[in-house]
Formats: structure tokens, sequence, C-alpha cells
């Protein structure tokens, strides 16, 4: 808009220019003091001098029409200028600049022009800020409006949803007066009790023993000590049947907060009690007997311990059935099942005059706790009913079974006898016994267990050992008898154990055997014999012959003809050079596999021998029936006390093997008397601790 002053009553335009930046800067500042504006600072500026221009161009317009000033009082409000403070502060700011303003100073009226734009500035901040305001009242006004109509549709909706909860829910749902009237019941709640519930109470429906619980929980809720109560409570059917239920009860308050109703949620937990309870049935149990399995067993044991009879205490009875395997491989596992069954039905019987828990505790495995008192029998006697109950057959599809037991006792253990412990002693009792043959029971000796421990806690560290090198190799010199010196060397091992000392070679073999560690153990220990005596005959040039002793594991090992040869071909040692020695038990066993190893090993230039020659009949039928190069005789078969009768025995052992064509070595020999003894008898070589102790190729 052009201005209507003359040209030459205008202020130089750069001052002007100046005056107003101040102005609109002063402006912006007193504005941002009384209210937040959502504007950078030079944002802000640069709108405020357009207003700034916009007002002096109204105090000087002709014709004078002072209401295009509102303009500006509406943009403050778009600005978000609209705290109390923030008209005043403009309106005082903006009045005295304009009049002392070097544009306004020759208007004619200056001070009335300049006092009506102000008033038109407050007019337009007026009118935006009722604008605004009626706007926001529309917006809220619209808001409560759909909040209105949407809360109004969310209670149509959870009433609905309570209402069909209620009606529907398999869970009986009940509202209630203070006093306990039914107020109103679902149809869940009518059939778990069995009757209508109109004019009735719910202490009513609760077992009387149980009423009391109600009613204390009830006041609880009404004192507010809880805001829902859980109950575990009976109910009585119309019939008279108690139901099992669990109740949850909250308290319903009105609008001012008082007590109005209770509401009652019911299950029915009878059949639920009963599935925990079969649950907990097959936990302790075995399914197939129906007795106690070993944790229930366990449990027992380890009350009745505690609470027997110090004067009498308990006997506990390990039983393992001998042979089960015959009748499940025979007859199959149906009849192994009925056997079973039948086992456990005769020991009830076997113990139905005693305070007795019969168990199954794996397999064809039982126990029997007993308490004892004065008139239960001793333990030959009871041994001895157990197995005449398990004798009389039983009849399987037309054939009649029977089984023994092999049994371990332990009669009267201290009540401080930790129960897993119990168990473990009386199955190495078993176990002991069993070794005796079948039918067989034995007593529980703490000397006996504590060293069959001992022999098992080795056998269980053993891997270990052998694999963190305590376990080592070492050579027995083989001697002539005849004319002295060294015909071959016997690899023995060595367990070099920190706390027990030397364990010899005998008892590792029976150690490993214990965990099937005798099959890769006595594969290394024939491939490392091997390879130190490559060793041994290239360093001092001797040609002797190597011998290995094969336990009964490895005899019978399928796989023993293999590894043989590979650590014959992997080391270079010549078959003609290892001679390995087979147990003669399973040899007159006639064990197939040990005889098929020894004819394909001897086929394949591997020398054989016999261990463990004691001259029986059998062992010679297999001298001559096999390709046994030598025959060994073990400590255990040299007699000290020699008379005329044993020297002849023996010297015809001997004769009898050379006419075998094998030849005769024998071990355990320690003096120079018990050689001289053996060469006189005509055995060919020995070993001893007369002709030298193991150790290692180093130190021969």
């Amino acid at each position: 808009m052009s201005s209507a002053l003359p040209e030459d009553v205008r202020t130089a335009p750069g001052t002007g220019r100046r005056e107003r930046r101040k102005l609109a800067r002063k402006w912006a500042a007193a504005l941002r003091s009384t209210a937040y504006i959502p504007l950078p600072p030079e944002e802000l500026e640069h709108q405020l001098r357009q207003l700034v221009h916009r007002l002096h161009d109204a105090v000087v317009a002709h014709p004078f029409t002072p209401e295009q000033a509102s303009v500006v009082g509406s943009r403050l409000v778009d600005l978000h200028c609209t705290a109390p403070a923030s008209l005043r502060e403009s309106l005082e700011l903006l009045g005295p600049a304009l009049l002392a303003s070097p544009d306004l100073q020759c208007v004619d009226g200056r001070t009335e022009r300049v006092l009506a734009v102000l008033g038109a500035v407050a007019a337009g901040y007026v009118e935006a800020v009722q604008r605004v305001v009626l706007e926001q009242q529309e917006s809220v006004s619209q808001a409560l409006l759909v909040a209105a109509k949407a809360a109004q549709w969310n209670l149509k909706v959870s009433e609905a949803l309570a209402d069909e909860v209620f009606t529907s829910s398999a869970s009986g749902i009940a509202v209630t007066a203070l006093d306990g009237t039914f107020v109103r019941a679902n149809n869940a709640l009518a059939e778990i009790i069995g009757a209508d519930l109109a004019d009735r109470t719910l202490h009513s429906v609760v077992h009387h023993e149980d009423a009391d619980d109600l009613r204390a929980a009830l006041r609880d809720l009404l004192d507010g000590v809880h805001q829902r109560v859980p109950l575990r409570l009976r109910l009585v059917r119309e019939d008279g049947e108690v139901v099992r239920g669990t109740l949850a009860v909250a308290l319903l308050r009105d609008a001012a907060g008082e007590p109005g109703q209770f509401v009652t949620i019911v299950e029915d937990v009878s059949e639920l009690t009963l599935l925990g309870s079969q649950l907990t049935h097959q936990a302790l149990h075995d399914a197939l007997t129906g007795l106690p399995n070993r944790q229930f067993f366990t449990t027992r044991l380890e009350t009745t311990l505690r609470q027997a009879d110090p004067a009498f205490g308990v006997t506990l009875y390990h039983l393992d059935l001998d042979a089960f395997s015959v009748v499940t491989d025979g007859l199959g596992r149906a009849a192994g099942d009925h056997l079973l069954k039948s086992v456990a039905d005769r020991l009830r019987v076997a113990f139905a005059a005693e305070r007795a828990m019969v168990a199954r505790l794996e397999g064809d495995e039982f126990a029997v706790l007993v308490e004892n008192c004065s008139t239960t029998p001793d333990v030959v006697t009871t041994v001895n009913r157990i197995n005449d109950e398990l004798a009389e057959p039983l009849y399987v599809d037309g054939h009649g079974i029977a089984v023994s037991a092999s049994i371990g006792v332990v009669d009267r253990p201290a009540p401080a006898f930790d129960p897993v412990e119990l168990l473990r002693a009386s199955h190495m009792t078993l176990r002991r016994a069993k070794k005796s043959g079948r039918r067989q029971w034995g007593l529980y000796d703490a000397g006996r267990d504590a060293a069959d421990r001992e022999r098992l806690g080795l056998a269980a560290v053993m891997p270990g050992a052998w694999e963190s090198g305590e376990i080592d190799v070492v050579f027995q010199p083989e001697h002539r008898l005849a004319g002295g010196g060294i015909t071959g060397l016997t690899a023995l091992l060595r367990w070099n154990h920190p706390d027990h000392g030397v364990v010899e070679h005998d008892r590792c073999v029976d150690l490993a055997e214990e965990t099937g560690l005798v099959l890769p153990l006595g594969t290394w220990l024939l491939r490392t014999a091997a390879e130190q005596l490559r060793w041994w005959r290239q360093r001092t040039g001797l040609d002797l012959p190597l011998s290995v002793h094969l336990s009964a594991g490895q005899a019978t090992d399928p796989d023993l003809v293999g590894s043989v040869l590979r650590v014959l071909a992997d080391t270079g040692l010549p078959a003609g050079s290892l001679r390995l020695g087979l147990p003669a038990g399973l040899l007159v066993a006639d064990d197939d596999d040990a005889v098929d190893n020894l004819t394909v090993l001897a086929d394949a230039g591997v020398r054989t021998a016999m261990d463990g020659f004691t001259g029986a009949a059998g062992e010679f039928a297999c001298l001559e029936a096999l390709p046994v190069r030598e025959v060994r005789v073990p400590r255990w078969g040299v007699c000290a006390e020699r008379n005329p009768i044993t020297t002849r025995v023996l010297a015809d052992l001997v004769a009898v093997a050379h006419l075998a064509g094998a030849a005769v070595l024998v071990d355990g020999v320690d003096t120079p008397e018990l050689a001289d003894w053996w060469r006189t008898s005509g055995a060919d070589t020995a070993t001893g601790a007369h002709f030298g102790r193991p150790s290692a190729l180093v130190d021969l």
C-alpha cells in the first residue's frame, strides 16, 4: 500500500528501516517473555517486522481506515501469543514507538490515528482469541461426544460380554448378598451342586466342617483385609455327594464404596484331584507289577530306618532273578512280563506276615524292606522262603517256567545309614553273591564292601589315568631254564597310581574288564610294546620275540585279528616275533570267537599260546586240536610244597605238553630253588622275580 504523504515529509528510507527492525526486535523479546512461541528468533523477528510495516501503513493510509490493523491482532494469535500479558506488552510497546517513529512525524492527527490503530489491533486480537476458544470448545465438545458414545458402546459390550461369560462359563459363578443368599447363579454352578439355588445361601452348599473357613474369608473381605480370597472347600450336592472345589470370592462395592455383594467363582476339582492322585501313584509305582518303584522305596527306606524299633532294626533284601533273559529270549517278552508279575505276587505272599515293603527297582531287580520284630524269621529262613516261593512253576502258554534269585542282604544297618548308600551296599552284596553262581545269597560285609568300592573306584578313574600317562608298558624277561639267557619279553601294564602305589598288570586287566576299557587299552599295549621293541632292537641288536597276554574280552573280540595285523603292519614287527596268549578256559569251552581268532592268527604266522595252563584233560584236547605253540603255567599253579606225587604229575604235565608240540613257560618263579625244580621237571622257560622284575626296556 502506498503512502499518501508528500515525498518531502517522509524520513530517509535508511533511517526508517533501521527503526522498524529495532522495534520488531524489541517486540519479539517482549512477546517471548509472555508466551511460548514455537518459532526461531529470526523467523519471529521477520514476522513481526512485517506487522510493524503494516501498522505504519495503517497510520498513514488515506482514507484512514484503522480497522485494517485488526489483522495484526489476529496474526499475534496465530503466532501463539495468547498469554494474558501478550496483548498488554504489545500495546505498551507499540504505542510509544509509533508516536516516536520518524516516518509518522508529519502525519496530521498522528496521536488519534495511532490510538485508533492500536484499538483495531486489540479488537482483532480479541476477536481471534474468541474464535480460537470457540474452535477449541467445539473440538472438546466433539471429543466428549465421541467419548460418550464410545463409553456407551463399551459399556454395552462389557455388559454383553459379562453376561455371556456368566451364562456360558464352565466354571460356577454366583452373585450373593452380604448374608450369603444367592442373588444370581449360572447353570454351571447349579450342575456342580446338583440343585436349584433359589432361596439358598452359599453357606448351605458348603460342607459343615468347612463353613467356618468360608465365614472367616467373607469377614476378611468386608474388613478390607483382602481384595480377593481363594479357598479349597468341600461342597455338598443335593444327593449328599461331596464335591471338592476351589472358590475365589471377591467383594463388589457400590458407587459410594460401600460393600454391596459378593461374587464367587467355583471350580469342581474332584476329577483333577483324582487324576493327581493317579499320576502320583503312577510316578511312585511300577506300571507292570503295581509295586513301589525305586523312588518310593528309597523314600520309605529313609523313613523306616529312623523310625524302626532299635532293638530289632530292619533288613534289606536285594534280589535279582537268575537267567531271566533265558525266559525273555526263549519265550518272548510277554512271557517275561507274566513272570515278573508272578514274582511280584509271590514276594507279597512270602512277606505277607511281616511289616514289609516289596518294590521293583528296575528290570528283573526287586527289593524287600522288612521292619523286624520279635517274630521275624532269621535271614537264612527268609532267603529259603523266597526261593521256595519262586521255585513253584508258572505256566505260560502250556509251559511251566520258574526262576531262582540271587540275593544280597543287609541285616540291621545303623539308623544313620544313608538310604542311597544302603541300596548301593545291598547291590554290591548281590553282585558278590552272583559271582558264586545262581541261587546264591550273601550277607553284607563292610570290609569286603570297602574293598569292592576301592576296586570299582579305581576302574572308574582308570580311563583318565590312562589319558594322563599314569599307565605305562613294562617288560618281563623270559629266561631259558636250561642253559640260561633271555628268550623273549612279556609286555605288561603298570599303573603308577598317586595314592595306591603300583597297580600290577593282572589287576589292571581286571579293572579294565569292569568298564570295557580292556579292548582299547589292550590294543594300545600291543602297539606301544611293538614300537618300543623295534626301538630297542635297533639299539641293542637283539632279536627277541614279544609276548602279550590277552584278556577274555580281547580274545573274543571280533576285531582282534584286524587290530593285530594293523599293529604288525604299522610297526614292522614280523608276525613270527609276536606271541599272543589266550585264556585256557575260553579254548576249553570251545568259544567260537576265541577259537576262530587263535586259528586265523596262527595262519597269519603269529605264535599262539594257552595262558593259565593247569593240565586239565580239556586243555590237552585243545593242544591236539588247535595250533597252540606254547603253554604258560600260572603262578597259582605252582606248588611250593613238593612231594614225589606232585613232582611226577607236573613232570608228566610238561612231558605231555611237549608231546603235543608246545613249549612250556612257567610264571611266578621267584626263587633259585623253584627255578631248579622246574628245570628238573623239563619246563622250557620261566618268568619271575628270580630272573628280574618287570621294567622299562631302557632299564633292561
